[in-house]
């Protein structure tokens, strides 16, 4: 009954390589993104922090439900420019690049960076800037923008994780942050993972090889 045998060893294979390749994906995790800027750019940190037009390495460090850590590195991942509070962003279609978004600024200023979302994805990171720098971005864009009491570039990561998060106008009027992120609709898509059923199927296959094996030791 070697036919039984080899069948089961297919099987058995199959249901391991549905528990081991989810695990391969890293980037998918931390959506690590290399982005190249033609012109500097500001990004959250000590006041105005610009980074020179450049490449650099976009990462989530950490992901809790209603925030995120990100990180941005210089090209080889060498040197931490700054880690940033994020909140998610929705937006109703995804697309297959990445996308930054940029708060408009006057004339000869750099760009602000507002926000960004990785390929495939609807949910975004929108970046939150240090109080009093988030009131001169709202008072140039004439918008709100997402801002916190805390320093960003010395409090560590696990004050970011509870730093509170509010949306300012330009007179310094704190409003909800549905004026500036894009809440998310009544009824979203599926995007559940797809890993539960992946170990269920191979849990499954798993069972279907021990148990054709068993029968083929008793038929021998």
């Amino acid at each position: 009954m070697k036919l039984f045998k080899v069948f089961a060893f297919v099987i058995g294979a199959l249901a391991f390589c549905a528990f081991a390749v989810p695990s391969v994906s890293a980037d998918e995790w931390n959506r690590k993104t290399v982005v190249t800027f033609n012109e500097p750019v500001e990004v959250p940190g000590v006041g105005a922090q610009v980074l020179p037009a450049g490449t650099y390495v976009f990462k989530i460090l950490d992901s809790l439900s209603n925030r995120h850590i990100v990180q941005i590195f210089n090209q080889d991942e060498t040197h931490v420019f700054t880690t940033i509070l994020a909140i998610p962003n929705y937006r109703l279609q995804a697309t297959d690049k990445t996308v930054m978004t940029f708060q408009e600024r006057a004339a000869g200023q750099p760009e602000a960076i507002r926000a960004w979302f990785y390929p495939g994805r609807q949910w975004g990171e929108e970046f939150v800037y240090a109080k009093p720098r988030a009131l001169e971005l709202a008072k140039e864009t004439n918008l709100p923008v997402l801002a916190t009491p805390i320093e960003l570039a010395t409090a560590p990561v696990e004050a970011l994780k509870t730093a509170p998060v509010e949306a300012v106008k330009p007179t310094g009027e704190v409003v909800e942050l549905a004026e500036v992120v894009e809440p998310p609709p009544v009824a979203l898509p599926q995007t559940a993972s797809s890993l539960p059923l992946i170990g269920l199927m191979g849990l499954f296959s798993l069972g279907i090889g021990l148990a054709l094996w068993v029968v083929s030791k008793r038929v021998v």
